[in-house]
């Protein structure tokens, strides 16, 4: 059934290439289970460990999702790297399946998307969010889902589909708030494209858009009880990324992101959406990224805040290519941006020894992998200071370090003011000699301390806590629930 651009139906989609699609989603997901147990858990990981075992709504520095997957995780297969790196492994293989799905509702068969596949699933950014379980890897995933509803609902005119919309969007609002930014930005997209205008008097998309304001309640409700620690640690990230040269940085790594090649793909994609006329009705994805990236810029943002709105973009210039080139030509295109993207697999999968990637240039293109290394001589170190000291107790200055030691099981309690940390303390019952770990000189809150380690990884690479003292403390200068207040902090 053809209809014209302004019209209310269109043609068929094209068939799905599920055949193409699952296997290179099955690739990804080989290859991010395969090397899942190499080098260790990254600080957040330890981080969303130790606060799915404390469940709660809400944490100063992300909602309940993700450190509930990696609770679940950890009871399924408790201290297993595999586990533990599963979900993330499993979330950007989704993320490469619902790519096609895109190409294929934009109007583009097997070449258009299983170029989107390649463009998307070799992206040094998928390898990275698929390889740790971070918040932003739950995020991308849900990113990439709703921009997929939201072409399926404008494009076949089918506003129920906004329901679907507000139920991923209330889910992803539990693991980070940054969808926010992308559906004010596709609300503005909606406005700005006539042809698709009508949608904003639906009762569906105001019904989607109650669905996921009660799916976020509860979230929103532990914030508001909590004084709204997320707005704090907002403004702190934007004071640290809001000068000049990373809003340049910004840029450059909006570019090179998934590669400095595939660029060029996405970018042809974005000006696809504003000017074919049988794109208009994806075209208010178009308006949502560059409304995206004009208030990151500003605000000092992060460039990864965009990464689950660029495979509709990839989708819209794969349709392009595979409109404008040959079958080989459209190969070839495939080929140079998958290679583009493999090249610089070590930085972002640990497939070099942990020593060969600390003296690599890998080491300064993704810092993330450096902080999946020595977390079991921190853990060592500790416990060797804690037995000979009789110490009854220990306080680490960040979240990482407190997570690893509680993952690696130290034998005396651990605790910490960074973060959700804060809320799980003041020690209780002990005032004696205690640990302390991580801090760059003794706090004014500790009497007595003196150092007797030193954090050696063993394999000089070069991470936070690389070098890092460890000193035994006579005592708190005062009760532990007198001092707390001086030990909590808040920071990105």
């Amino acid at each position: 059934m053809v209809a014209t651009d302004a019209g209310r139906r269109r043609e068929a989609p094209p068939p799905v290439a599920w055949f193409w699609v699952l296997v290179a989603a099955g690739l990804l997901l080989a290859v991010l289970v395969a090397l899942s147990a190499r080098y260790g858990p990254h600080r957040d990981e330890l981080y969303f460990l130790a606060a799915g075992r404390r469940l709660a709504w809400g944490y100063p520095d992300q909602p309940a999702l993700t450190p509930l997957v990696a609770h679940l995780a950890d009871v399924v297969a408790p201290g297993s790297l595999v586990a533990l790196h599963l979900p993330a492994a499993l979330a950007m293989a989704g993320v490469v399946v619902l790519s096609a799905l895109t190409a294929r509702e934009l109007g583009g068969g097997t070449a258009a998307q299983v170029l989107t596949v390649v463009a998307t699933g070799c992206g040094l950014v998928t390898w990275i969010l698929g390889h740790m379980l971070s918040t932003a890897t739950v995020d991308t995933l849900f990113w990439v889902a709703i921009v997929y509803a939201t072409v399926w609902t404008l494009g076949r005119d089918r506003p129920r589909g906004w329901v679907v919309v507000g139920a991923l969007a209330g889910l992803a609002l539990e693991d980070k708030h940054l969808v926010a930014f992308l559906l004010v930005g596709i609300v503005v997209g909606v406005a700005l494209t006539s042809e698709v205008r009508h949608h904003l008097r639906s009762p569906w998309a105001w019904g989607g858009v109650a669905l996921a304001l009660v799916l976020w309640a509860p979230n929103l409700a532990w914030q508001a009880l909590n004084g709204w620690p997320q707005l704090t640690l907002a403004a702190d990230i934007r004071d640290e990324y809001g000068v000049l040269a990373e809003r340049l940085n910004f840029i450059g790594l909006l570019l090179v992101q998934f590669s400095p090649v595939s660029a060029a793909l996405w970018i042809y994609g974005l000006v696809r959406l504003f000017r074919v006329p049988s794109l208009v009705r994806a075209r208010p994805l178009a308006w949502a990224f560059v409304v995206m990236v004009v208030v990151f810029f500003l605000t000092g943002g992060k460039a990864y805040y965009v990464v689950g709105a660029v495979p509709v973009l990839f989708a819209a210039g794969a349709c392009g290519l595979a409109e404008r080139w040959s079958a080989r030509g459209v190969a070839v295109a495939g080929v140079v941006i998958g290679l583009s993207g493999l090249l610089v697999w070590p930085a972002a999968l640990p497939i070099l020894p942990e020593r060969a990637f600390g003296e690599s240039f890998f080491a300064d293109i993704n810092e993330d992998q450096s902080e999946m290394v020595g977390w079991p001589a921190l853990a060592a170190t500790v416990q060797a200071a804690a037995t000979s000291s009789g110490a009854t107790l220990a306080v680490a200055e960040n979240y990482g370090e407190a997570g690893a030691l509680e993952w690696y099981g130290l034998e005396v309690p651990v605790y910490s003011g960074h973060n959700g940390f804060a809320a799980w303390g003041p020690p209780h019952g002990s005032d004696g000699p205690f640990v302390l770990v991580g801090y760059d000189r003794a706090p004014s809150w500790a009497v007595g301390c003196r150092v007797v380690a030193h954090v050696d990884n063993g394999f000089e690479v070069d991470n936070e806590e690389q070098g890092r003292a460890v000193r035994v403390c006579d005592a708190p200068a005062g009760t532990w629930e007198s001092v707390w207040p001086q030990v909590v902090r808040l920071s990105a």
